[in-house]
């Protein structure tokens, strides 16, 4: 009995896309195993921001009137150059008050040591007046030393960032006066792939295209961070503009373009 047409050619069919299947799956078994997915960071641009290498903000130590800020909001100063100079008029009168308190007790300690000698007071009087004249130096070296904050002389040489009082206005102990920043060494702080750590190494070279300037920099690695990041795969790195550039200034930013060896 011969089978019907339909059923004949449903076995055929069902035996062909058997056939098929099992032809895709031996070429997978064969195929080549894919490389393993490189890290997302490997798969984007690296960027980083133009950092001062030192910045810190200038404080008043004391409460005073403000008569001179030397240095304008953007100006460049050298190290030890004064910045800011406070009116200290109260304070150099102290100071003039207790030295001569000092003076005083001075003779008069000089006076006893001499009595003593011919034994007209006791000793008690000359070890208070030697007491005395402990405490006059002891007030002159406050009031010298209230009066050497009355001036900020710059730790480092560098620029004002921001000025943040005026001139002629009073300020108070601890108030912030300047943000000022040392720019003589640009740096740059990104991430980058922890693969990268098997061929990267302080001093090697890479470029930075700037975006404020559309100009490519050359750079190279100052610092390498002490661990890894095991979620995102990466370790901080810190570099530096390799020379001067006039045109470069904190706060900008730009694309990192790291050559990683041949064969890595």
């Amino acid at each position: 009995m011969s089978r019907p047409p339909a059923l004949t050619l449903s076995i055929g069919m069902l035996a062909a896309a058997t056939w098929l299947a099992g032809q895709a799956s031996a070429q997978s078994a064969n195929a080549p195993v894919a490389a393993t997915a490189k890290p997302a960071l490997e798969r984007q641009e690296i960027r980083a921001q133009l950092t001062p290498r030192r910045y810190t903000t200038i404080a008043a130590e004391i409460g005073a009137k403000i008569s001179r800020l030397t240095v304008a909001e953007g100006g460049s100063f050298r190290a030890g150059q004064v910045l800011v100079s406070f009116d200290c008029s109260l304070q150099q009168a102290q100071l003039q008050k207790a030295q001569a308190e000092f003076e005083g007790a001075e003779q008069t300690h000089k006076s006893n040591q001499r009595l003593v000698e011919l034994n007209s007071i006791g000793q008690l009087e000359v070890e208070l007046s030697r007491s005395a004249l402990g405490k006059a130096r002891a007030e002159v070296n406050a009031n010298r030393a209230m009066l050497a904050k009355c001036s900020i002389a710059a730790p480092y040489s560098g620029r004002v960032a921001e000025q943040k009082v005026r001139e002629q206005q009073y300020v108070q102990p601890g108030q912030a006066l300047l943000d000022i920043l040392d720019d003589s060494v640009l740096e740059l702080e990104f991430l980058v792939p922890s693969s990268w750590l098997g061929w990267l190494r302080v001093g090697g070279g890479f470029q930075v295209e700037i975006d404020e300037t559309h100009k490519t920099y050359p750079a190279k690695f100052i610092r390498i961070g002490a661990r890894v990041d095991p979620v995102s795969q990466s370790v901080k790195v810190a570099a530096a503009i390799d020379g001067r550039f006039p045109e470069l200034v904190a706060g900008m930013s730009g694309r990192v373009r790291v050559t990683p060896p041949a064969g890595r």
